[in-house]
């Protein structure tokens, strides 16, 4: 079967169809309030990527839960809905980086225009292959913290900082950065340095540069999510 008909190739167009018309109809679904109203792309934007990481972090918990069996073979062994997701979820990263470089300057965009562009890589490989997408529904786990992300995101947008649902969901999205992103990258660091021998050099090669970008870039957030939700916050009450 050619390539250009290659259904992983279909998902990806479709999911992409989809995520950018969810994007033009958020507004109406979720009218921005007075504070965003500046800038209502971004409001777009940030429930666009919700909807993503509801879908595909949840997906990615209820595959490992369902299949167990996943987790002793990253490489060869996964059912069908999890490539499905996974080339679902390469859909939405092309939609988003487009989303990004139409709406905003590329000086304020290009650590997340390069994360993407990384992300679609090592997932197109996966979809295309028809293998590591157990190792692409382990990193989908990141985006179980990325709903308290975004969350967060839409509370500062709508000037709802001091509240408690943006203090309870400060607390809630520092845990899960430590146990689904902080932790699950180091995990995904090591199965790859352990497996590099079974691994092709140019996949190991991809996959090493993929994790030497995200790992420090995702520190440097939790320090910055660190010092603005809690460091900061603490300061002000000593004061």
């Amino acid at each position: 079967m050619p390539m250009a008909f290659s259904p992983g190739l279909l998902l990806v167009a479709g999911s992409f169809a989809a995520f950018r018309l969810l994007n033009r109809g958020l507004e109406r679904l979720v009218p921005p309030p007075p504070s965003a109203r500046r800038n209502r792309w971004k409001w777009r934007n940030i429930w666009t990527s919700l909807a993503h990481s509801v879908l595909s972090g949840g997906g990615a918990l209820a595959g490992f839960y369902l299949h167990p069996e996943m987790s002793n073979d990253l490489v060869g062994t996964h059912p069908p809905g999890a490539h499905s997701l996974v080339a679902v979820s390469v859909g939405y990263f092309i939609e988003d980086f487009v989303d990004m470089l139409c709406n905003q300057k590329l000086h304020q965009s290009w650590e997340l225009l390069f994360h993407h562009s990384v992300v679609i890589i090592c997932f197109g490989i996966a979809v295309l292959l028809h293998q590591y997408v157990g190792f692409a529904l382990v990193a989908l786990l990141v985006e179980i913290n990325s709903i308290f992300l975004h969350l967060r995101q839409i509370l500062l947008m709508a000037n709802l900082v001091h509240t408690t649902c943006y203090r309870l969901n400060s607390l809630i999205n520092l845990g899960t950065y430590v146990v689904f992103r902080i932790a699950t990258l180091a995990w995904m660091s090591r199965w790859l340095f352990l497996n590099r021998h079974n691994v092709p050099p140019a996949t190991y090669a991809v996959g090493t540069v993929g994790m030497a970008v995200m790992t420090p870039m995702n520190v440097i957030l939790f320090y910055r999510l660190l010092r603005s939700d809690f460091l900061k916050s603490r300061r002000e009450k000593e004061e």
